[in-house]
């Protein structure tokens, strides 16, 4: 929080602090949010009492989900990345919540494409309109375990994604250690 601009919140941290009822994941998500809201502290929840699933107050629209659901929308296909280009008042958008890095772009007067991102993907995004996912860093569900992330430069308009190793055997060491449900920790080995 002390390092960033922008933090948004997800549907797991909204579901920490009781602004989503928890029975509404699966059952391994709804046990790690209970075990988060009773192990976190009380400053670090207020800290996510004070976010918001979006930003549109920049160049660039960030949204947990979607600009048409900020909290739940998994953008995957170009139908729905077309239904987001619409609603979207930026020109460039940011979302997550797939955990999956891609990008769809839809030029003046074409359809929309998009496609997966691997690690040192590139994107120019001076023209069009654009929808990117940056993945995730801490739990990757395109196959590549390692921490996804997008290196977004502004001045030139470019976009590229990136990956880095993270310690996935002490991270699953951890989630084990918690009591929290094993397919938590097993599912971040196969990057899913």
């Amino acid at each position: 929080m002390e390092r960033c601009s922008v933090v948004l919140a997800g549907n797991h941290d909204l579901g920490v602090i009781g602004e989503l009822p928890v029975d509404e994941f699966s059952s391994a998500a709804a046990a790690a949010a209970r075990w988060t809201a009773q192990t976190m502290s009380e400053r670090n929840l207020a800290a996510l009492r004070a976010l918001s699933p979006l930003d549109v107050d920049h160049e660039v629209g960030l949204f947990h989900a979607s600009p048409r659901d900020p909290i739940w929308e998994y953008v995957l296909s170009t139908l729905l990345a077309d239904l987001c280009l619409d609603a979207q008042s930026q020109r460039v958008c940011l979302v997550g919540h797939s955990h999956v890095a891609l990008a769809f772009h839809r030029d003046e007067d074409g359809p929309v494409a998009g496609e997966l991102r691997p690690e040192g993907a590139r994107a120019e995004l001076d023209e069009g309109e654009w929808l990117r996912n940056p993945g995730s860093v801490g739990q990757p569900r395109d196959g590549d375990p390692r921490a996804a992330w997008l290196l977004l430069d502004l001045e030139a308009w470019s976009a590229e994604w990136r990956r880095v190793d993270y310690d996935v055997a002490g991270a699953q060491a951890a989630i084990l250690a918690a009591g929290l449900p094993e397919s938590l920790a097993e599912r971040l080995e196969y990057g899913q």
